[in-house]
């Protein structure tokens, strides 16, 4: 410090300067040759070289001052933008290096704080032959023990001197699969600690083949019960989900059973497969069957999934303890449960009367399964009788009779109803659409008759109607409705509607605390329309999808307005949204076809007069609401009147704007003119904008009103 102390700071000097200004400081410059503290030596200021910092004045360089490269500039500017680009991939590539490095060895552990990663659904946390056994590398070969309801894992249920290994037989092949031999456990070093806390203990693990707690349940395998566990999984992708179906089959989509699926080739049939619209095969399951885990496995799965126990049928349900009980005894409590039981066929008891035998003859067409049976039937019937006409027997008699154009196979239809969907639609569309049947289709309809009895004649079955009349075939389908499985309700005291059936649900869709109802069995209330249950695919997708939301703690309330679709052969398809019933007042519009296309030319002006005349008189609308029955209704929409409010839209002939539809029926108010308003479904639109029909000519071709 006394060596520093030598050598004063220019601070200190200004502080002496200012402390004794009268008194001068004599600084010696010491230079070879001179001596020092000379007397005769002036003073000299040390501070009078200290001048303000003045920076130097920045000149910006000319173009001519730029050094000049060899060649052109264009040469020059592009070598250095190849070096950038150059410099860019590199960095690109060991940034995309990193990421896949930390993506693929996760060395981090990401996947505990965010999550499972997406590139395998539903990852099993035991090895599958089908998945690459990225999660599941460092678990040991799993062994089932000889008892189908446990799965013992390697280790599990060994007395305590000996241990399990893979050991492979030395004289196997190489395809030969690892078995587990016990070894003793002096020959076999002790393994180190696993890295992984995910990887479950090697102990006594006795798994069994059922679950006994899962945080979801879901009690059926329809399509409700598909858009649940995927909106969960949506919400909670490490969600465990167990499904409890009665059906054979991974949950499906029902509606090609009755269409599409009758016009595809023998293979993919027996594959159920089709082709859609735009001429692409697709399977009627939603998910392949790697997409689900085993459901002996869905407890140790480390990141969750979603198991199917198939042929199972859920006998109780306690909401208070939360617990079902299975058909064998088994108990499965949960957190939070989800009734998608469906609905079941409505059988004919006439038929049923006729005993075992006469019921090999006869089809309740629901599933898959009847689809089948139907299938096989048809290689060697003649004649089929469809008792039905809604939906489904329609659309079956529709498609049968097509299929058998080539095999001879004549259809035979038979309801109570004037004509086919006759609760669906007008008196007048439907007579249409008998017509239709009849004339183009081939189908022999006995409208406005049933059946009174049936009994068996030479291998097949004689129908006797209730005018008498006696009418043979050879296979019999019902399709006469169905009824919602409720029959959980009287144990578990749940609400049940007395008028609709169903379980009764709130907003939510909740029936009680933790439990939710969707799909066929769930009867909700609509804001705008009241208390409904519905049977179409759209609405099972809907409140399935809502369900599995506010099981994941969303809290959504159902507004939903689900709408329905139909195709009766080619040439007739339709949608429709909101309370379609026939037995409410209907205004029909439809587009006239082509002019050149009528018959003759005064039935044309008489329309058009009488069109005339009727957009002078806005009341004059509900004249629209009875056509001639002899009109060819190509294209039109019909809206359903309560209280002269919109409360239903079917769209005939015109897709894709059911949107419109909905936000008609949500608005509820009164139209004067409702041409007007059928004018922004795209009435007049080509017939390129709608889906391609078939050349087949309907039966008249009557020219149509607007």
């Amino acid at each position: 410090m006394r060596l520093l102390s030598l050598f004063p700071t220019r601070s200190a000097l200004q502080s002496v300067a200012l402390k004794n200004p009268l008194r001068s400081v004599q600084v010696v410059r010491l230079a070879s040759g001179h001596h020092h503290n000379e007397k005769e030596q002036e003073p000299e200021d040390p501070w009078a070289d200290n001048k303000p910092y003045v920076p130097p004045t920045l000149k910006r360089r000319t173009f001519d001052e730029f050094p000049v490269p060899e060649g052109s500039w264009q040469e020059a500017y592009d070598k250095q933008q190849k070096s950038h680009g150059l410099q860019f991939a590199v960095g690109l590539s060991f940034l995309g290096a990193t990421i896949f490095y930390m993506w693929y060895k996760d060395p981090l552990d990401i996947e505990k704080v965010f999550g499972p990663r997406k590139y395998m659904k539903n990852p099993p946390a035991f090895f599958s032959p089908t998945l690459e056994p990225r999660f599941d590398a460092e678990f040991r070969q799993q062994t089932v023990s000889a008892s189908p309801e446990v799965v013992r894992l390697e280790g599990a249920s060994l007395p305590k001197d000996s241990v399990a290994v893979p050991v492979r037989n030395a004289t196997a092949t190489s395809d030969t699969s690892v078995t587990d031999k016990p070894v003793p456990a002096k020959s076999v070093p002790e393994a180190p600690p696993r890295k992984s806390a995910s990887v479950p203990p090697v102990g006594a693990l006795n798994i069994p083949a059922v679950p006994t707690h899962v945080p979801y349940l879901i009690i059926g395998g329809g399509t409700a019960a598909f858009s649940a566990f995927r909106a969960i999984r949506a919400n909670d992708p490490t969600a465990t989900v167990l499904v409890v179906s009665e059906d054979s089959y991974n949950p499906y989509m029902r509606p090609p059973l009755t269409k599409e699926l009758w016009f595809s080739d023998e293979p993919q049939k027996q594959g159920l497969r089709f082709k859609q619209l735009n001429g692409k095969e697709r399977s009627i399951f939603f998910e392949h069957e790697e997409f689900y885990v085993d459901p002996k496995l869905l407890s140790s799965s480390e990141n969750g999934g979603v198991a199917v126990l198939k042929n199972t049928r859920v006998t109780r349900l306690d909401p208070k303890e939360q617990r079902v009980t299975l058909q064998d005894g088994r108990e499965i409590h949960y957190d939070r449960c989800l009734l998608a039981t469906g609905a079941s066929p409505r059988p004919l008891p006439v038929l049923e009367s006729g005993g075992p035998e006469l019921m090999k003859h006869v089809t309740l067409f629901r599933g898959v399964d009847s689809f089948k049976e139907l299938d096989v039937a048809l290689k060697t019937a003649k004649k089929v009788l469809v008792i039905g006409g809604g939906f489904l027997g329609s659309e079956l008699a529709c498609s049968l009779a097509r299929q058998g154009l080539d095999s001879g196979l004549q259809v035979l239809q038979v309801y109570p109803e004037k004509g086919n969907l006759g609760r669906i639609l007008p008196e007048y569309l439907s007579d249409w659409l008998t017509r239709k049947l009849r004339i183009v289709d081939g189908v022999r309809v006995y409208p406005e008759r049933f059946v009174k009895g049936a009994k068996l004649v030479n291998g097949g079955i004689t129908v006797q109607l209730n005018d008498d009349e006696e009418i043979t075939a050879d296979h019999i389908v019902v399709a006469v409705g169905v009824t919602p499985n409720t029959d959980l309700a009287a144990g578990a005291e749940l609400e049940v509607d007395d008028i609709l059936g169903g379980y009764r649900v709130n907003a939510e869709l909740e029936a009680r605390s933790n439990l939710w109802a969707a799909g066929d069995a769930a009867s909700y209330f609509d804001v705008t329309l009241g208390r409904r249950r519905l049977e179409h695919h759209d609405h099972a997708v809907a409140t399935g999808r809502t369900a599995g939301d506010n099981m994941a703690g969303k809290g959504k309330p159902f507004w939903h307005q689900s709408m329905f679709w139909s195709d009766i052969g080619p040439e007739v398809g339709f949608e429709g949204v909101g309370l379609i019933d026939s037995s409410l007042e209907t205004v029909a519009v439809f587009a006239r076809p082509d002019p050149a296309q009528a018959p003759n030319s005064a039935q044309v002006a008489a329309d058009l007069k009488q069109l005339e005349s009727l957009q002078k008189d806005n009341a004059g609308y509900s004249a629209l609401s009875s056509p001639n029955p002899k009109d060819d209704y190509r294209r039109g929409v019909i809206f359903y009147l309560k209280d002269k409010i919109i409360v239903g839209v079917l769209l005939w002939n015109i897709f894709s704007h059911i949107s419109l539809a909905r936000k008609v029926i949500k608005d509820q108010k009164t139209f004067g003119d409702l041409g007007e308003l059928a004018k922004l479904f795209a009435l007049h639109d080509d017939d390129d904008a709608a889906p391609e029909k078939s050349s087949v000519k309907p039966p008249t071709s009557a020219p149509l009103q607007k």
